[in-house]
């Protein structure tokens, strides 16, 4: 094996969206050094996960300098000569968090620097809140800012209801609603069913003359 590996893989330009913060997920396979004969020192049990963030798309240009390192991969789980026998598959699954990002898209690239890896996958994805409706309020999409705060985002009525008390909720750095505080009510002549407000209905009865809400 060279004793000057330098091998990179780059990715497609990734546009970010409407993503504050990114999460790679990675599934690889990674060989035990001692398995592999007469590479002792130059063998290596990692590689570099790297990304760049670029309003544009580069196309095939490529400057390792541009490059900003998130971690070093390492294997929890190496195969061996015997595993190969056996046909064993030890896939490993590594996820990191990129962020924030302000550019409109991104590069993901790996550095190779002596590894026996074969990458399986690469799943890039961010976290939102998902638009819901709590206590006749609607709540948006909303992309938390960081990892460390909860947003505060404010709700607004469902049609044919009035705030009762300001409706508010926090979306976590997870993607998930926490703390719903206020609420709406429906206006006079309508009611709750399900997430909306319902004009009430009447049941007539002409020969009686008698109507029932």
């Amino acid at each position: 094996m060279d004793h000057s590996q330098n091998n990179w893989l780059r990715t497609n330009w990734v546009p970010r969206n409407s993503a504050q913060k990114i999460y790679v997920e990675l599934k690889f396979t990674l060989r035990d050094c001692n398995s592999i004969p007469l590479v002792l020192g130059t063998c290596k049990e990692t590689f570099n996960l790297y990304y760049m963030e670029s309003d544009d798309d580069h196309g095939v240009k490529f400057r390792e300098h541009q490059f900003t390192k998130i971690d070093t991969i390492a294997a929890d789980e190496s195969f061996t000569q015997m595993d190969l026998g056996d046909r064993i598959l030890k896939l490993n699954t590594e996820v990191r968090e990129v962020g924030p990002v302000n550019k409109k898209g991104f590069y993901l690239a790996f550095q190779d620097v002596g590894a026996c890896v074969a990458l399986v996958s690469v799943r890039v994805y961010f976290k939102k809140c998902p638009f819901t409706v709590k206590n006749l309020a609607m709540f948006p999409d909303t992309v938390p800012m960081d990892s460390q705060s909860l947003v505060e985002v404010r709700g607004s009525c469902v049609n044919n209801s009035k705030e009762e008390d300001p409706p508010r909720m926090y979306c976590s750095t997870e993607g998930e609603w926490l703390v719903p505080i206020g609420k709406c009510s429906c206006n006079a002549g309508y009611e709750e069913r399900g997430f909306m407000c319902q004009g009430k209905s009447l049941l007539y009865f002409p020969c009686s003359g008698i109507s029932y809400l």
